[in-house]
């Protein structure tokens, strides 16, 4: 399981999900450019010290990480308000790559149509979205639940 943020522009959500992924002991990749400079610095208040141990992958391009993911055998399964899937209905694999978007525009169109799967976590009509970290807080949990890959207590 891994988590994928393509090109996040905030700098705090991004810190935040490196910390997920510290404490759920899965990798987070980082598809570039980012909208802000990704540093230590900027990662810091949210992220805190776990941040220094996720294990993160920078990609520059979605090219590059779509070729990684694939040559990888892994699915890409895109997390968006336009999902056709449930998260509470998508079977997931312990291979899969959770692909989030960025906040202020998600995934462009080219990008969806490459990936796996699209999920939407299911919410009150009235509200357009999460943010991107609550959002990968909950669709890690279930994919991690369903595949037998939460850490042990």
């Amino acid at each position: 399981m891994k988590i994928a943020l393509y090109q996040p522009d905030i700098a705090g959500n991004v810190g935040t999900i490196l910390r997920l992924s510290a404490c759920m002991g899965v990798p987070c990749a980082i598809i570039e450019p980012c909208g802000f400079p990704f540093s230590d610095k900027a990662l810091k208040r949210s992220g805190m010290d776990y941040a220094a141990a996720a294990r993160i992958e920078r990609f520059p391009d979605w090219e590059d990480f779509a070729t990684s993911a694939h040559s990888n055998g892994s699915r890409i399964a895109l997390l968006t308000s336009k999902g056709a899937t449930s998260l509470y209905e998508t079977p997931f694999m312990p291979g899969d790559i959770l692909l989030f978007g960025s906040e202020s525009a998600g995934v462009p169109e080219s990008v969806a149509r490459q990936c796996d799967l699209r999920i939407r976590i299911p919410m009150q009509p009235e509200f357009r979205s999460l943010n991107v970290a609550v959002s990968a807080g909950i669709a890690l949990a279930e994919a991690l639940r369903q595949t037998g890959q939460l850490p042990l207590e």
